[in-house]
């Protein structure tokens, strides 16, 4: 199977279609999402956008005043005190709204490729691989590169992939490394892509070495 269609079956797979296309909820989900859970980061953008409802509005607050609101998330602290700077950079530098470009979007403090490739897609419909640890892990487990790095993965998978697939592959893969391909144990045996996986196939390999005779 070729590199496109394994991308296209896991998106097949694990459909994963965003609640939320506005811009600026999209990237502050963002920023709360990272290193934490999905249900945590919702509950956070929900307490958070039911008291702040636009970058104004966020803007004009201290990171104090949103400690409890977002410590479902977790990392509250550098969070808050990210959500104010980059509401206040918006506001100040790009006249209140979230820019469309990756140049602009990585201007904003603490916003990187992954993040800004989130919003260019959720947000802006445009073409953009957002590689987090999911991508770059199962992309690598699957072989359809070889890389050590997030941002090699992005390089790479833009090279092999048509780009109506670097959208739709990160949350398909995010759902699919979450419930199949996970970062540990991960469930090779019900999984429906293992007869094109690398890892499963040397994982294979090594076991039926163990289990031979002498």
């Amino acid at each position: 199977m070729t590199p496109e269609k394994i991308v296209r079956r896991i998106i097949e797979l694990f459909p994963r279609t965003p609640k939320d296309r506005d811009p600026f909820r999209v990237l502050i989900k963002t920023i709360l999402s990272q290193r934490t859970r999905d249900e945590n980061t919702d509950e956070a953008s929900k307490r958070l956008f039911s008291r702040y409802k636009t970058v104004e509005d966020l803007a004009k607050a201290s990171p104090e005043d949103l400690y409890d609101l977002i410590k479902p998330a977790g990392m509250y602290r550098q969070k808050a005190a990210r959500i104010i700077e980059v509401s206040r950079k918006i506001l100040k530098d790009f006249s209140g709204k979230v820019p469309d470009s990756l140049e602009d979007l990585t201007k904003l403090p603490g916003v990187g490729r992954k993040t800004a490739n989130i919003v260019l897609w959720v947000s802006f419909k445009k073409p953009a691989i957002a590689v987090d640890t999911h991508v770059h892990r199962i992309s690598n487990r699957l072989g359809l590169v070889k890389t050590k790095k997030p941002e090699e993965t992005e390089v790479s998978l833009m090279k092999i992939l048509p780009r109506s697939l670097w959208g739709p592959l990160n949350g398909s893969m995010v759902e699919f490394g979450r419930r199949i391909c996970k970062p540990q144990s991960p469930k090779c045996s019900i999984c429906p892509l293992k007869d094109e996986c690398d890892y499963y196939h040397r994982f294979r390999a090594s076991k039926s070495k163990e289990n031979s005779p002498g």
